[in-house]
């Protein structure tokens, strides 16, 4: 499982796929497992988490990179959990219960990052609301007193 490259030069968009260990970077694949922007921010992530899971049940070995997708998408953690069903741990319902926990935090936790991002982001800005009004306020109480004297 890697990474396959697309898009212009300075622009990269990438494909997950599923490829023979001899192939080439671009080249033949044996199924599309989903797409990684990293343009975004944060990161935009389309991932078909059944295929990769079946993927990796059948031997499949991620990249470095589609590793660190992979867990931070959850598979890699819902094949620890179905492993434990495996070993009869627990059942397969209490490890859907334990992902579907972990899925919400982790939607909760990303938001919680988008919303920090955009606020930095509108704080960046030269012409954001709250310098400007500052500057004019300053630049208009300064004048007035001068005219009255």
């Amino acid at each position: 499982m890697r990474l396959q490259r697309h898009g212009s030069k300075k622009r990269p968009f990438y494909f997950i796929v599923v490829a023979d260990a001899r192939a080439p970077r671009d080249g033949k694949f044996i199924q599309k497992i989903g797409t990684y922007n990293p343009l975004t921010v944060p990161a935009t992530i389309q991932l078909d988490r059944q295929k990769a899971l079946e993927w990796l049940h059948k031997g499949a070995q991620p990249t470095d990179t589609v590793r660190r997708i992979l867990s931070f998408k959850g598979v890699l953690y819902l094949k620890h959990l179905l492993r434990g069903v495996k070993l009869g741990l627990f059942d397969e319902a209490t490890a859907m219960v334990k992902f579907q926990k972990w899925h919400e935090e982790h939607e909760a936790t990303m938001k919680k990052r988008t919303e920090e991002h955009k606020k930095q982001q509108r704080a960046k800005k030269p012409g954001g609301a709250r310098p400007f009004v500052k500057k004019v306020e300053n630049k208009g109480s300064e004048a007035a007193p001068a005219s009255e004297a």
